[in-house]
């Protein structure tokens, strides 16, 4: 297990007040995950614009270049584009950067007209490797060190979660399908005392889904703290009501959620949690240590 898990936004919708940092529709969060003395660094997905990225690593005075492996939560403009910029950035030969084996597929809405809402161009495979990626490509859970993993795939098991937007794909034949978004990930830290911390991007499948992914993965009876976006932001009355009441049962310490959540879910679960919610922002810190 971990001795300490903290978990700064260096990306996101909103900014405190007050703050001389930049908002961006995107989300980034930087982790520090320490066990017996030692620290290991992780960068949580890179928002949409990396020049907003930059400037908040700089006035957080993040140490960008001792990133040890970049975990790229979902396919999604506003979660990979100017990863190779950042990839560059971070300036490592070989550094991991850990994802779904289909993130880089087709990916696009039809509506109000179609768009490619996927990986951009110029943060392709190639590109990546260019900069100085080594793609760790995994559907399964994957360690990245004691006490922290990613999920894998989540098993889609609620009857009231869904991807939150209709999404498409095409196959090897050009067939066009329903994307489900099954590359959506998320990373687990299991803290000394304290039990499952939850860092998601979007929470496409769903995060009592997600939750319960984590508590089966890790083995662990507590939750401590959530962090992320859950994807409300268009979900009717009856999908928030059914996830907050899902979320209540499981007794987290901390709900920290933004970016895609939505006013109306935010408000809900405030009026849930109390000052066990907070919404997220850029620059805000979070630390679950046993």
């Amino acid at each position: 297990m971990l001795d300490r898990l903290t978990v700064t936004i260096l990306a996101e919708d909103s900014v405190p007040y007050e703050s001389p940092l930049l908002g961006q529709h995107g989300i980034s969060l930087w982790i520090e995950a320490e066990r017996e003395g030692s620290t290991r660094r992780l960068l949580v997905d890179v928002g949409q614009n990396s020049d907003a990225l930059l400037h908040n690593v700089r006035e957080l005075a993040i140490p960008l270049e001792k990133t040890d492996a970049v975990v790229i939560t979902h396919c999604h403009y506003d979660h990979t584009k100017g990863l190779s910029r950042i990839v560059e950035a971070i300036g490592k030969g070989d550094l991991p950067v850990v994802a779904h084996p289909s993130l880089f597929r087709p990916h696009f809405v039809v509506e109000p007209f179609l768009q490619h809402v996927g990986v951009p161009f110029e943060d392709g495979a190639e590109r990546l490797r260019a900069a100085g990626a080594r793609l760790i490509l995994a559907a399964d859970p994957l360690p990245i060190m004691a006490g922290l993993t990613t999920s894998g795939e989540v098993p889609r098991r609620t009857d009231f979660e869904s991807p939150g937007i209709d999404l498409y794909t095409v196959d090897e034949a050009g067939r066009l399908l329903s994307d489900p978004v099954a590359d959506d990930l998320a990373l687990f830290a299991s803290v000394e005392g304290r039990g499952l911390v939850v860092v998601t991007g979007c929470s496409h499948a769903g995060i009592v889904n997600i939750v319960h992914r984590g508590l089966n993965l890790t083995g662990e009876e507590k939750v401590a703290a959530l962090f992320g976006g859950f994807h409300l932001v268009e979900s009717d009355d009856e999908r928030i009501a059914r996830t907050v009441s899902a979320l209540r049962a499981l007794s987290p310490d901390l709900v920290a959620a933004g970016h895609c959540t939505g006013f109306r879910a935010q408000a809900a679960l405030y009026g849930a949690f109390g000052d066990a919610f907070t919404p997220l922002g850029a620059g805000r810190r979070f630390t679950v240590e046993a």
